[in-house]
């Protein structure tokens, strides 16, 4: 009976406009960790959106940068993609396909979706000024998961970043050298999305874990905060090379 429940509200008719990003046939329910050919598509493009927005900030070569006295340096750049890509997809690819597999686990149709003038606007802002304004897309679903469920589903995206974060947190405090600063950027970029997506605005996961239990968010909130506190100190350290 709880399996035709499921069935029952996770299958909603979606209105015109959505249905761009829906081709025919993708709703139909997945097991967890399955994903349609157009998600892997946009997965990709936004991890190599924000690969090459983060590349640029590593490595100090934008325009504003060259301004400033830092001449551009391509190889300087090329050396940067590998440690860019990294750190997207321990942040990125496993904050989002944390909310995936959860809201699969409650029955639900998830999948990722791109969004085209946030990945844009990242690589524009990145390349112009140095710095990172990260608008990748989201994870979408269907159906009508319960207060604890829609809870699970917010909070499993930041609980991932944090226990990254503190994983190589280590590398930050503790050690030294190019590979440690490297790996340290992988913390740097995990503490900082889990920040910004625990804080309790629309639309973000902290104000849906707080509709779920304000315990929980407070306790993923300060986790968080401490995190970032440790960080502080190296942060420019981690972040250009």
């Amino acid at each position: 009976m709880d399996e035709d429940w499921h069935r029952r509200i996770s299958i909603h008719d979606i209105s015109p406009r959505e249905y761009m990003y829906f081709p025919k046939g993708v709703l139909e329910q997945s097991k967890p960790g399955e994903f349609s050919f157009i998600e892997i598509i946009h997965i990709l493009l936004a991890i190599g959106a924000l690969s090459i927005a983060f590349t640029f900030t590593l490595t100090k070569n934008s325009i504003l940068w060259s301004l400033i006295g830092y001449n551009i340096d391509f190889h300087r750049l090329l050396e940067g993609i590998p440690y860019a890509l990294l750190g997207v997809l321990t942040a990125f690819t496993g904050h989002e396909l944390s909310h995936k597999l959860m809201a699969q686990h409650y029955g639900l149709w998830s999948e990722f979706r791109m969004y085209n003038l946030g990945l844009l606007f990242s690589m524009f802002f990145a390349i112009t000024t140095g710095f990172v304004f990260a608008a990748p897309g989201a994870v979408m679903f269907r159906g009508e998961p319960r207060i604890f469920e829609e809870g699970h589903i917010a909070a499993a995206g930041p609980t991932t970043n944090i226990i990254i974060g503190a994983a190589t947190l280590p590398f930050i405090v503790f050690s030294k050298g190019l590979f440690s600063r490297h790996i340290g950027f992988i913390c740097v970029i995990n503490v900082i999305l889990a920040v910004f997506n625990l804080l309790p605005l629309q639309a973000f996961d902290g104000i849906k874990i707080i509709r779920w239990s304000t315990t929980i968010w407070l306790i993923l909130f300060i986790i968080s905060i401490i995190l970032l506190i440790l960080i502080l100190p190296y942060i420019t350290l981690v972040s250009t090379f």
